[in-house]
């Protein structure tokens, strides 16, 4: 039987980081088409020289030839979102904006694959149902209590969004200034996110926080507000559950991982083994999503127990391998020697975050 306290490695693997599959649907404008061909050939160039790019395709359909499909691969997602949010990646694209109507752009990660003799299993997918995505940002140091204030008193959102998609849950944290909102939804994130954002609730509490951003936004400013919200978004790159439920009270929790630069992917890794050995050795750990995205990674966690109760599966480094790996990709001083019990308690009150809001959407 596979134990917590096996051995372990601080370096990521294919289970671990996923290559992305990347598709971009684009509707070309009628005459465009030669103008679109000609800025396609320029950018295909300069995205193979981006790192992590693996290769890319562009396609077009068969029964409709205004309709076109650019498919590309990279080694794993944070490449992809490092560029794709990035001052180059929008002036690389700037040719496309006069020749194409509309686009779509779908991000997947690469789980199974099968080419000759060849095969690759990826990591388990998510199989409950349920989208987890979180949204992080900072806002001005010495407003963080009235933010707090304005983030824990907006009215939830009606749960049902349309035939397909429901609000489930959100858990809004705050470690210092900065801000980390996850949610949890059944069916479309995209069309989930669309529909809170339209609420008249919440696009009150959004400009009221406004002011006290680091990075400012204008809500009003579709381009504004698309560009914060990307560059806010934190994606989760793994969720594990029990399978039994728990008899009495689950106690909710997230930390932030005081990351090296650098070193993110190998964390989230480390986080995400260590969460799949305590749920098979059934352990007091409820569910565990991580959420990874460069240097920052958010842990959530649902406990059986209070966190103090079980110091060690709270920060999720059971057994001194483990514990010693998660110390070299972590910033640490010497009061936080995890080694010993006293350090692995102190330097999970320190990158505990405050939860200031967690609740479940209202039904329609």
């Amino acid at each position: 039987m596979t134990t917590l306290t096996e051995p372990v490695s601080d370096q990521s693997t294919a289970l671990d980081v996923p290559r992305l599959r990347v598709v971009l649907m684009c509707d070309v404008m009628a005459g465009e088409q030669d103008r679109f061909l000609r800025a396609y050939e320029q950018l295909r160039h300069q995205v193979a020289a981006v790192p992590g790019h693996v290769s890319d395709q562009l396609c077009q359909s068969i029964e409709d030839p205004s309709q076109w499909l650019i498919t590309s691969e990279w080694e794993s997602a944070q490449p992809f979102l490092s560029w794709v949010d990035s001052e180059a990646h929008r002036e690389m694209v700037k040719p496309l904006h006069g020749c194409v109507r509309d686009t779509r752009s779908l991000r997947f990660s690469i789980m199974r694959e099968t080419a000759g003799d060849y095969t690759y299993d990826g990591p388990d997918p998510v199989a409950d149902g349920t989208v987890r995505h979180a949204l992080t940002f900072t806002v001005k140091p010495g407003s963080e209590a009235e933010v707090a204030r304005i983030l824990a008193g907006y009215t939830s959102p009606k749960a049902r969004v349309d035939a397909h998609t429901r609000l489930l849950r959100t858990s809004l944290f705050m470690q210092g200034n900065r801000v980390v909102r996850a949610v949890e939804v059944s069916g479309d994130l995209g069309a989930a996110l669309r529909h809170v954002a339209q609420q008249p609730e919440v696009r009150a509490v959004e400009e009221a926080i406004n002011p006290y951003l680091e990075e400012a936004r204008d809500l009003n400013n579709p381009d504004s507000a698309r560009a914060f919200f990307m560059r806010a978004a934190l994606p989760a790159v793994h969720h594990i559950a029990s399978s039994g439920k728990p008899s009495g009270a689950v106690h909710r929790y997230a930390l932030r991982y005081p990351v090296r630069p650098g070193h993110g992917a190998a964390a989230a890794g480390l986080l995400a083994r260590q969460d799949r050995l305590a749920v098979e050795e059934r352990t007091a750990l409820v569910a565990s999503t991580v959420f990874h995205r460069d240097d920052v990674v958010v842990r959530v966690i649902d406990l059986a127990v209070p966190a103090e109760a079980e110091p060690a599966l709270a920060l999720g480094v059971v057994g001194p391998r483990a514990a010693g790996v998660l110390a070299r990709l972590v910033e640490l001083d010497e009061h936080h020697d995890l080694r010993t019990s006293a350090g692995i308690t102190r330097c999970l009150s320190d990158i505990g975050m405050q939860l200031v809001t967690d609740r479940s959407a209202q039904d329609a």
